[in-house]
């Protein structure tokens, strides 16, 4: 128990609470906190005190960044709530658990904190709480990337929710389950938990928090799937909600949402959508970042693209969803590149072009048969005399899909005849 907690206590009153925060600094405002929250009486008033001081307390922590004693006090406090109704119980430990979170630093912190109060909830049979906390502990698993324990906590969690048909707290385990298994690449699953999610969030009132979430989940889906047009819509949607809830998820959203328009070969909108009322907001290093790739992609130029990269690499490539589409946007850019350098040649060197391109000769003869095999443009590679071939593009006379179509039609009505003939005869 805290030094703080043994001096004398003071009465809970409201004259404490406002004596604590007239303290000349957090630390005696802290120490009087704790002197309230030692008083033994259990008077509904004194209760209702304690409750504040608990509050105030926590804020105080919180903004000393003093996350041990956050954990310590929900461990002081387990007696305290014999004394108070289950539901503020609940409020009180998940509001504690919030105020660890904002700490820096403090996600093993946190995964042992959820992990003593499972046991707790578990002992005193709280079960509204234990899967709330049990809910929160998968959630930090996850941005650990302890994918297996996340997993296993889940699947055992979403049994006991779906037979108790709590609609609320089934949302949030079905989109944690999408975001863990979108994590371990496993697409079909982190699609079907999504749908669920989708299913439970429609029965009831979705907060515009989760329902932004859900959105970014969806978007985050269809744009793995390549599908960049409906993953925009779902952002902008997940773009509002947070936008008007001061979420920084927003930033998320907008960010993706620029990356949804380059990946549609529309990276001239880019600068419009971020000079918008919405996107001046959001001004910063974030924006930035993806405001230097549309112009990389803009210009076709792999130089711009790779210093893009270099400049703003926790941005782009530390970001898991923005890292995921670099390499095929490397790619396209790639091949608009190698098109814009054969686009005047009908034969040319592959040494010229890797060395305009400032590629490896290999690389670039790789690409370019890659892109004949995907007929991206008409061509063959003379590997003994080490260049590339360009073929005219021809075009297709009308009349020749025509021709096959009428003599498709023909062929039908004369197997019709002959079936009809053959029954007549038989």
């Amino acid at each position: 128990m805290s030094s703080s907690m043994q001096s004398s206590y003071l009465p809970a009153t409201t004259e404490s609470i406002a004596h604590a925060q007239e303290a000349k600094d957090a630390s005696e405002s802290i120490s009087i906190l704790y002197r309230v929250l030692e008083d033994p009486s259990s008077s509904a008033d004194a209760l209702r005190v304690k409750e504040l001081a608990i509050t105030n307390l926590t804020n105080y922590l919180t903004k000393e960044n003093r996350g041990e004693d956050l954990r310590n006090l929900l461990t002081q406090l387990r007696p305290f709530f014999a004394l108070i109704p289950k539901a503020k119980t609940a409020k009180i430990v998940r509001s504690i658990i919030d105020a660890v979170a904002k700490i820096p630093g403090t996600s093993e912190l946190q995964i042992s904190l959820c992990k003593e109060m499972v046991e707790w909830t578990r002992a005193e049979k709280r079960t509204f709480l234990r899967q709330r906390v049990e809910a929160r502990l998968a959630a930090l698993l996850l941005e650990n990337q302890e994918y297996t324990e996340a997993l296993t906590l889940l699947s055992g969690l979403i049994k006991e929710v779906r037979r108790l048909d709590d609609k609320l707290l089934l949302v949030d385990i079905d989109l944690l389950e999408s975001k863990l298994h979108f994590s371990l690449r496993n697409l079909p699953k982190a699609k079907a938990s999504l749908t669920a999610a989708r299913t439970a969030a429609n029965a009831i009132y979705v907060p515009p928090s989760q329902q932004g979430t859900i959105d970014l989940q969806s978007g985050i889906l269809h744009a793995e799937e390549k599908d960049y047009k409906t993953a925009y819509s779902y952002f902008f949607e997940a773009f509002e909600a947070f936008s008007s809830l001061e979420d920084p998820k927003a930033i998320f959203s907008l960010k993706y949402m620029l990356l949804c328009k380059i990946m549609v070969n529309q990276a001239d909108d880019v600068a419009g959508i971020i000079s918008s009322k919405a996107g001046l907001k959001y001004l910063g290093p974030d924006v930035d970042a993806m405001k230097a790739v549309a112009d990389a992609y803009s210009k076709r130029s792999l130089k711009y693209f790779e210093t893009a990269l270099r400049d703003y690499k926790s941005q782009l490539e530390e970001d898991p969803i923005v890292h995921r589409h670099l390499s095929s946007l490397y790619d396209t850019l790639l091949e608009q590149n190698l098109c814009r350098l054969i686009e005047p040649y009908s034969r040319v060197e592959i040494a010229h072009v890797a060395e305009m391109i400032e590629l490896p000769i290999s690389h670039v003869e790789k690409k370019l048969s890659q892109m004949i095999l995907d007929k991206k443009f008409a061509g063959t590679l003379d590997q003994g005399a080490g260049c590339l071939i360009i073929f005219e593009d021809t075009k297709t006379e009308e009349i020749f899909p025509a021709t096959l179509e009428t003599i498709t039609n023909v062929g039908k009505v004369v197997d019709s005849l002959y079936m009809r003939s053959a029954k007549i005869m038989a």
